[in-house]
């Protein structure tokens, strides 16, 4: 728990017991793009930059802020206990943080073996009901690696790394490796039609902004023919939302497979610990022989937890833009835009429309992403659809925070499956709709290199 915001709650309560103002940021912005979530932009870049409330909440909201925060850091046991039971007893981890380090991105494991913050997503040929993946039997939609004490994991999983090269114009040589990873030790044997889908963990401030933006401003984004013929074809997904029972505008997730931050939480409740809630109140498992603990008091999560932590996630702050009229990092951007035309899927900024949060509504921010699938090419494919997203698309990854992850949480690792070390072997990766982009970075010059990942470092 963050202490330094309990004092924080403290002052709130005793300053405005009787009435419910909005707290303003002491600063004044400097420049637009500095702003990178707008009024909730947190403006100090240190180690805690991802694990700040909007500085515009209300006193009550900064209170549900703080009650959301000490429940993400919650870890859980197994049943009967008297304090967060309900543990798996099939599961990925045992709480948020420790798949989102403070409020960030996990690390690529060491162990794979071990609780982490990497999971795999699985599924069989064809959809449900809702146009969404079809579980693979006996396993469910998600490789559950850990158990309770008197249960069995469903698989463990193992990973081998395939590497190659590339070799920039200058003669800087690039190793790239690929993950390759697999089950060993399922519990039953694993149906031939199985596909598999790795994930790591993606930061999770800036949500509630993101759920702000206008359905119609992500849609006039979409291009799926490629009328201007310029080789992207950004189109969105869409996908069943449980509680209002209709298909809706994905968001969230690697391949945009959520429509709200509520919704995501209660997943990673129910898949990555086998918690049960109001929206998922089916056990992981369930039906399983190694998954059915046999307590039968599900939902295991009450409502007000689940909010709490929807509201936590929606409402910490962005860490502001760095270093915004350093020449170097404003000829990075140029570049960015102009010459790798990155900006035709990273679009930097929107403008929100009206959110129940009143800090986040109106809000002019910059996260660096259409929020659209697009095609990524052969070798970053996963092959599993997901509701309209196909086995080679994936959302664009809002850029906002990118040159604070080794400051918060120690590495740059990433892309879906951490097998990035760095944002240039990130942007190697790229193919499919980037390839050119790709390309063209590989032709820069050094210095035009440095200067495009120092605004890169800069968000």
């Amino acid at each position: 728990m963050k202490n330094n915001y309990w004092i924080i709650a403290l002052i709130v309560f005793i300053v405005f017991s009787c009435k419910d103002e909005v707290f303003t940021p002491t600063y004044q912005p400097i420049e637009d793009r500095t702003m990178a979530g707008g009024g909730t932009t947190y403006m100090e870049a240190h180690s805690n930059s991802f694990s700040n409330p909007a500085p515009n909440l209300t006193a009550s909201e900064l209170q549900e802020h703080l009650f959301g925060d000490a429940e993400f850091e919650a870890s859980f046991v197994s049943a009967p206990a008297t304090i967060n039971p309900g543990l798996g007893p099939i599961f990925n981890h045992t709480s948020c943080i420790n798949c989102h380090p403070k409020d960030g991105r996990s690390k690529f494991p060491d162990h794979l073996d071990l609780p982490n913050g990497f999971f795999l997503r699985t599924s069989i040929p064809g959809v449900d009901a809702h146009g969404g993946p079809v579980p693979t039997p006996g396993f469910g939609l998600q490789i559950q690696n850990q158990a309770i004490i008197g249960y069995q994991p469903e698989a463990k999983i193992k990973v081998v790394f395939q590497y190659k090269t590339e070799t920039l114009a200058d003669g800087t040589v690039v190793e790239l490796r690929k993950p390759i990873f697999s089950l060993k030790n399922p519990y039953i044997p694993v149906p031939s039609n199985a596909m598999f889908s790795p994930r790591m963990p993606m930061p999770v401030f800036g949500l509630g902004l993101i759920e702000a933006i206008p359905e119609s401003r992500i849609l006039s984004l979409q291009d799926e023919n490629d009328a201007d013929g310029d080789g992207i074809s950004g189109r969105a997904n869409f996908v069943w939302n449980p509680i209002t029972q209709k298909t809706e505008l994905g968001r969230f997730g690697w391949k945009a497979n959520t429509a709200t931050v509520l919704l995501q939480t209660a997943g990673a409740y129910v898949h990555d610990m086998g918690i049960t809630n109001p929206v998922f109140p089916i056990e992981t498992g369930f039906g399983q022989s190694n998954g059915s603990d046999g307590h039968y008091d599900d939902p295991e999560l009450g409502t007000q937890i689940l909010n709490a932590v929807a509201q936590y996630c929606r409402t910490l702050a962005v860490p502001a833009a760095r270093n915004v009229f350093n020449a170097n990092v404003n000829n990075g951007y140029k570049i960015f835009v102009n010459e790798l035309e990155c900006a035709k899927c990273h679009t930097p900024s929107h403008v929100t429309g009206n959110s129940d949060i009143a800090g986040l509504s109106n809000q002019k921010i910059w996260p660096f992403s259409d929020f659209l699938l697009h095609d990524m090419g052969a070798d970053l494919a996963d092959h599993r659809p997901d509701f309209l997203a196909n086995g080679y698309e994936w959302r664009t990854r809002p850029l906002w925070g990118l040159g604070l992850t080794f400051k918060v949480n120690g590495h740059q690792n990433f892309l879906h499956d951490g097998r990035a070390r760095s944002i240039t072997e990130a942007i190697l990766w790229h193919g499919g709709e980037a390839q050119k982009s790709k390309e063209k970075f590989k032709q820069l010059p050094t210095q035009k290199r440095n200067d495009l990942l120092a605004f890169l470092n800069s968000l």
